[in-house]
């Protein structure tokens, strides 16, 4: 039996289509032209670069926190990359949302950082699933919200890579000494004092000082300036939510010998006669 042949029906552009396809050939045309009449200078962006990461401003926001496997993966983060970026100029860098799919619950996204001037550029399509992990398993996201603050962190992950993908090895790597030692050296307040104000804004999220003193390794009273350093850039990425509070300082577990010992506690204390005067006693009658 003979089936007609089936035609594609001829792939049609609209005019806005073309009016942006033109518009953007344009533009990437200028931006190239531009980069190149306007060469860097690499000595003074290295100079603007150590004078802003030697803000603790900027400092604070350059590491990035979040657990895997079991594990505390740190590193730069998109925030010092971005800067790093706009000092070290002609770069155009930046995320874009290809598609939608609701009905398969994922999204397809574009991250790119491109050097204008020297014409390297890194890009990366990836697919982004609607889904959060939590503890008690993965979420499927169906408000807009959800699934637009998904996409943008997944992909502010692409990006940081993208960026330090053409950015010179030696120019992130002093980068982030500098900022290292910024956060290190603190406002200039007392070691005490930026460890009190570390516990402090610790316990005011649940987190106790003996958690503190498990996730340093060593108690509260050895803690030096980059323990402290390393406290805040947990509390920042906590904070961002690249990870949650019981992922970065797990709850304690109670054994079950301590809670025997507990129960056995609570039953001595019960047996043992109050050494309260009778007049004194709690509810007695005066």
């Amino acid at each position: 039996m003979n089936f007609p042949a089936q035609t594609q029906p001829a792939a049609h552009i609209g005019q806005a289509t073309a009016i942006e396809l033109s518009r953007a050939e344009a533009e990437v045309k200028a931006a190239v032209f531009v980069a190149k009449q306007n060469p860097r200078n690499r000595q003074a962006a290295q100079d603007e670069m150590r004078f802003a990461c030697s803000q603790l401003a900027i400092a604070e926001k350059a590491f990035f926190s979040y657990p895997k496997a079991g594990q505390t993966v740190s590193g730069p983060s998109v925030h010092l990359a971005r800067e790093l970026a706009l000092i070290w100029s002609n770069i155009q860098h930046g995320t874009m949302e290809l598609s939608r799919d609701t009905a398969l619950g994922q999204s397809e996204i574009l991250a790119y950082a491109w050097d204008l001037e020297r014409n390297s550029r890194s890009s990366q399509i990836f697919i982004a699933p609607h889904v959060r992990d939590t503890r008690s398993g993965k979420k499927n996201l169906t408000d807009l919200r959800d699934v637009y603050e998904n996409n943008a962190n997944l992909g502010a992950r692409r990006l940081r890579e993208a960026i330090y993908a053409v950015l010179p090895d030696y120019y992130t790597a002093e980068a982030i000494q500098i900022c290292q030692q910024t956060l290190t050296r603190g406002d200039g307040a007392s070691l005490d004092d930026r460890i009190e104000q570390e516990v402090s804004r610790y316990e005011r999220v649940g987190v106790s000082v003996k958690q503190l003193e498990t996730k340093v390794g060593r108690p509260r009273q050895k803690w030096d300036e980059q323990d402290v350093a390393k406290l805040g850039t947990i509390f920042r990425s906590v904070e961002r939510g690249e990870m949650t509070r019981d992922e970065a300082f797990p709850p304690e577990r109670i054994t079950a010998a301590e809670i025997r010992g507990q129960h056995q506690q609570q039953a001595s204390q019960t047996e043992e006669p109050s050494s309260w005067p009778e007049a004194a006693q709690p509810g007695s009658a005066a």
